[in-house]
């Protein structure tokens, strides 16, 4: 039996579950506040279906947004990503391109692919949702600061859940 899609599903709630219970409640003066279930979107398989991506980041973004009380925000950042995921992978792709067997892990694919591949994932995720959060331009840099503050502390910790969480 093909335990992918098992884990794929513990993947999708483990990273709402962690995002709800403790991600939600981290929050620095305003500026940082780290969104860790975009690893979703990070860690699905190469081959995964684009279809399946994106009604996955439907669900997860209307689920977020019901606990967080954001109407759509949330939704509107994961069906993005979901929907450029490809065409990020393919900007980044290695010479050879993607062993589907390989999963897009710092473990298989090298440090350095992984910080490119998740820096851009959380930064376009975090554009998109604190400027559709502002639903203006007028604190356009007190804006792209959240966006940089929160895409760090993000980004550091799906970096650290590859050595913990999700080694070989």
């Amino acid at each position: 039996m093909n335990k992918r899609p098992v884990e794929i599903v513990i993947l999708f709630i483990t990273v709402i579950l962690l995002q709800v219970l403790i991600f939600n409640n981290i929050q620095f003066s305003g500026f940082i506040n780290p969104f860790i279930y975009v690893l979703f979107f990070l860690l699905v398989p190469f081959d995964f279906s684009r279809s399946l991506l994106l009604i996955s980041g439907l669900s997860m973004g209307l689920i977020i947004d019901l606990f967080l009380g954001t109407p759509g925000i949330h939704t509107s950042a994961t069906v993005f990503i979901a929907f450029i995921r490809n065409e990020v992978l393919k900007v980044i792709a290695p010479h050879g391109g993607y062993e589907l067997n390989v999963l897009p892990r710092i473990s298989y694919m090298g440090f350095e692919w992984f910080f490119k591949y998740a820096l851009l994932m959380v930064i376009i995720h975090h554009l998109i949702l604190f400027y559709f959060e502002a639903l203006s331009f007028v604190n356009f840099f007190h804006t792209l600061l959240k966006v940089f503050l929160s895409s760090a502390f993000s980004l550091a910790f799906i970096i650290i859940s590859q050595y913990f969480v999700f080694r070989k």
